[in-house]
């Protein structure tokens, strides 16, 4: 009996869910990324983030890309950025979306640690069923590093 009496209340802790202690950083981390407003951006890099992205949308529509200089885009850039592949793209999203009409800046993202700019665009195409936003990337010497397209989901209602 005493053996049950010891033993149980051994069991009844053992079998009692533990909280685990979290530490927590009393040092606040500093946000890498910040959405500016686009009063605030240098208009040289606000117009070549509009001009390169349009230049290989508009190519969807005449079927002609005029490839990126050094000058513009990055050497990344420009070997991922050949006809074959944007003709390849172009088809997709023209058979989905129609042709391409226009851009319209959504928002800025500022990543302090690399300087970097971040040009969000909607885009504008003549059946608007599926929306698509375009990124394009800016570094700090005013070349475009990244250029991305994606279709954005409907919320529903």
């Amino acid at each position: 009996m005493r053996k049950i009496i010891i033993l149980l209340p051994i069991l009844f802790l053992a079998s009692c869910k533990t909280q685990k202690s979290t530490t927590t950083n009393t040092v606040a981390e500093k946000s890498t990324a910040v959405i500016v407003k686009p009063e605030a951006v240098e208009a040289l890099k606000k117009n070549r983030a509009y001009e390169l992205g349009k230049r290989v949308l508009e190519a969807c529509n005449t079927s002609r890309f005029k490839a990126f200089t050094s000058t513009e885009a990055t050497p990344k850039v420009m070997a991922n950025a050949t006809a074959e592949k944007i003709s390849a793209t172009c088809q997709k999203i023209i058979l989905r979306n129609g042709r391409f009409i226009d851009l319209k800046l959504v928002e800025i993202i500022h990543n302090e640690i690399t300087d970097n700019y971040i040009f969000r665009y909607d885009i504008q195409y003549e059946k608007p069923l599926f929306k698509r936003e375009l990124r394009v990337t800016i570094d700090a010497e005013n070349k475009v590093s990244a250029l991305a397209t994606k279709e954005i989901k409907s919320k529903p209602l």
